[in-house]
């Protein structure tokens, strides 16, 4: 998950950073860092705990620098240590580098055994610091960032969208499935890339298009070029950011993600409609799904659990004890709404299956008489590899438990989770451009011990600078 952005804008790069930041907090919530360069120096602050704790106004004021990046963790690789926050800095022959990534590599240990093997040391035990190591090393041999990337891409195995900051210059990167989200926006007096377009609305600026899969982007004080580094023959963008991920007013990958949720919740009236007095979601993952399942049925959507706002997400927080704990403070089941009512119940997915069972208790203690739960995704029936902290496959509930099982389980009146196809025609994205590993145990890289049905990927030739050159943003 994590969330990334890079700015090269002359009005200054700290504020907005912050509150593009801000704008991406859903993406994690363990730790936030922002590093801008002045000019002379590279200025850095980082710190466990939400973007709002970490910045104050003082911290702010001395990120000076006309551009920067940032970055809000959530951890897949790497323990929950203060060496891990990122954007991670360095300084490599006079040059003042910054990195923060947004991803998980499948072939962290073999990479890092590698440099470990030459004599490198680390400093932390994040897969982005790899990245660093194989860029900087690749442009000390050949001095172009350009190259270096080239070969980075080669190297790395797994889902990343990157920006990196050299000197005052953004260098952002997506890998060539287009696993995770990345996009280029215009600001007021410069250019930026994000993980999700909400932080480009959040400064006011202007969406231009998502960075396309393979594609790198150079923003500096004279605008914005992009070069394609590789293209794959398929793409295989991660389904789950449309499930749950992304922020409902994002368009990821041209497609915007409310208008997906909402025509998932009317596919799943249409493919198992039940007789109820109303509608109610799981806020706030389940809301757009339970307002398309309500327009479609004709029952009324009604609010019968209160979410207390000042709770972050729940999925991303570090252990399932924590979780637990967090629902009931979370969300609060309305009687009045319930009390002897036969309640269609909306939420994005089931993982481990825990708290739908704490939140179907919650509702029949306020008076429920059924609770119909449907679910915005398939079963979830393998671990995510490529940027996911997902359970094993022991604690999946779906995992090796059909859904009659999974439903007597959470102690549902009835179960129906949305049928695959029927999600992949809400998205608009063919099936074969998407990324369905945790769905169907295949994935679209190679991963030891598992199914995969790799795509594949053409780099452009090395001499690729002066053969395709480079062009403008819009084109």
């Amino acid at each position: 998950m994590c969330g990334i952005v890079g700015i090269v804008d002359a009005g200054g790069a700290a504020i907005q950073l912050y509150y593009a930041l801000y704008a991406l907090q859903h993406r994690g919530q363990e730790s936030a860092g922002i590093s801008t360069f002045d000019g002379l120096n590279l200025q850095k602050f980082k710190g466990q705990g939400l973007v709002a704790d970490v910045f104050s106004t003082t911290v702010l004021a001395d990120l000076k620098g006309s551009a920067g990046i940032g970055h809000v963790r959530y951890p897949t690789t790497g323990a929950n240590l203060p060496e891990n926050i990122q954007p991670l800095n360095f300084q490599f022959k006079d040059h003042f580098i910054s990195i923060a990534h947004n991803g998980n590599l499948v072939n962290t240990a073999e990479l890092r055994a590698e440099f470990e093997q030459s004599g490198q040391l680390f400093i932390t035990t994040t897969d982005t610091e790899i990245i660093a190591k194989i860029l900087i090393n690749e442009i000390s041999n050949t001095g172009w960032v350009e190259d270096a990337v080239h070969f980075c891409m080669r190297k790395l195995r797994g889902s990343y969208s990157i920006v990196v900051m050299i000197d005052g210059i953004i260098y952002a990167f997506r890998d060539p499935l287009g696993i995770k989200p990345f996009c280029i926006g215009k600001t007021e007096n410069g250019y930026m890339v994000a993980s999700e377009s909400v932080a480009v609305d959040a400064l006011s600026a202007k969406f231009i298009r998502d960075v396309k899969p393979g594609e790198l982007v150079r923003i500096d004080g004279d605008g914005v070029k992009c070069t394609q580094i590789a293209v794959a023959g398929k793409r295989a963008h991660c389904i789950f950011e449309y499930v749950y991920f992304a922020r409902a007013d994002s368009i990821i990958d041209g497609v915007l993600v409310y208008t997906v949720r909402r025509k998932i919740g009317q596919n799943l009236f249409e493919e198992d409609p039940v007789k109820a007095d109303s509608v109610c979601s799981v806020p706030d993952s389940g809301t757009a799904y339970a307002i398309g399942y309500a327009e479609a049925s004709k029952i009324p959507f009604v609010e019968s659990l209160m979410k207390n706002r000042y709770m972050g997400r729940t999925f991303i927080m570090p252990s399932q004890k924590e979780r637990e704990k967090a629902v009931r403070i979370k969300l609060n089941p309305i009687p009045a709404h319930l009390m002897d009512k036969s309640i269609v119940l909306v939420d994005d997915s089931i993982v481990r299956g825990t708290t739908s069972k704490r939140i179907i208790e919650m509702m029949r203690d306020a008076g429920a008489r059924e609770i119909h739960m449907r679910i915005g995704s398939p079963a979830i029936k393998a671990p995510c590899y490529l940027g996911v902290d997902m359970p094993t496959r022991e604690e999946l509930i779906a995992s090796n438990r059909i859904e009659e099982e999974v439903r007597h389980s959470i102690t549902a009146t009835s179960l129906h989770h949305v049928s695959l196809d029927a999600l992949v025609e809400a998205i608009g994205i063919g099936q074969g451009d998407l990324c369905t590993g945790c769905l169907t145990g295949c994935y679209p890289v190679q991963i030891d011990g598992e199914h995969a049905k790799a795509r594949q990927i053409d780099f452009v030739d090395e001499t690729y600078q002066s053969k395709l050159g480079t062009f403008e943003v819009g084109i």
